[in-house]
């Protein structure tokens, strides 16, 4: 039995669909059905349902796709226990949030670069929604969002949160520490609607009992900080991306009596059987989350102690 034809068909029973299962093996729509229908003759039955447009297995088809986890899962097995390497380059297809990019993604992708050299990557920068629908239709293999999905075929992991902070022009807000009513009074800036963030802020406002001020919601950290170097207002933004902006822009993390809660961030991944490439990716990742946390903090008091010694 050729392992290709099932793994074609395990995709298009997976995504539930032909055409997003050609696009994630990189072959044609002819050449994937032709797979499908390869593999119907060899075993003598019918696995798709072809009489109605929408995308339907059989019940031979529906047996079939567990036997065909199976067997890609040993197909994998085999190749690990001989040490056989898949010819080519370590292609993945990652998405991430910008708070993400802005953060520790540059770093990690270094460290992928040193220690697999073959190591490529298509990157997609958009909102977690958007993320989240291509990683539910198979056009993404990693992602990397503040949100999950329901999809039962997608796993999710957690990463480590990432501290939220108010962010302002270096000469234009120069308190030493701001009230939340403080900053109420310039505009604010934050993701777009129906973000973490942008909700987080609004329930900050609401717990302390003060008007909800005017709010901009904004799905991009450069416009965002654009913004902010024009003295336009002051952002929420990941403490990590502030931090790294700040050393080559004129903005400033702001203390503030009140406390935004950390963005929740997400890993997701397709599972896939005949590939533990995903989650041996994901793994370097979290590794190297977790071991810069701690001198992001022993950066972070050193610029604390920098900042307290500012003149006010």
């Amino acid at each position: 039995m050729n392992l290709r034809f099932v793994e074609a068909f395990h995709w298009a029973s997976s995504l539930k669909s032909i055409t997003r299962a050609a696009e994630k093996l990189h072959i044609t729509q002819s050449a994937m059905s032709s797979r499908i229908a390869s593999l119907e003759e060899e075993l003598g039955v019918v696995l798709l349902d072809r009489r109605e447009k929408q995308f339907r297995l059989t019940v031979a088809g529906q047996r079939f796709q567990l036997l065909a986890v199976k067997l890609l899962d040993v197909q994998r097995q085999i190749k690990q226990e001989l040490g056989v390497t898949t010819a080519g380059p370590m292609a993945l297809r990652i998405g991430a949030i910008e708070s993400v990019v802005h953060s520790w993604l540059p770093g990690w992708l270094q460290e992928m670069r040193s220690q697999y050299p073959d190591f490529e990557l298509e990157l997609t920068v958009e909102t977690s929604p958007v993320l989240m629908e291509q990683i539910r239709r198979g056009a993404q293999d990693l992602v990397f969002t503040a949100t999950t999905g329901s999809d039962t075929a997608v796993r999710s992991r957690l990463m480590s949160p990432m501290e939220m902070v108010f962010v302002g022009h270096r000469s234009k807000h120069d308190q030493r520490t701001y009230s939340l009513q403080e900053l109420a009074s310039f505009d604010l800036i934050t993701f777009q609607r129906g973000s973490q963030p942008h909700q987080v802020l609004l329930q900050l406002f609401q717990e302390s009992g003060l008007p909800i001020p005017r709010v901009h919601a904004i799905s991009s950290i450069s416009a965002m900080v654009q913004l902010v170097e024009g003295g336009f207002g002051v952002a929420t933004l990941p403490k990590a991306a502030a931090t790294n902006l700040s050393r080559r822009l004129p903005i400033r993390i702001l203390r503030c009596e009140a406390t935004l809660l950390p963005l929740q961030i997400h890993a997701s991944y397709r599972e896939d059987p005949g590939s533990s490439l995903a989650q041996l990716v994901l793994d370097s990742a979290q590794a190297y989350v977790g071991r810069t946390r701690s001198t992001q903090r022993t950066n972070s008091k050193r610029r604390t102690v920098k900042e307290s010694h500012e003149p006010s």
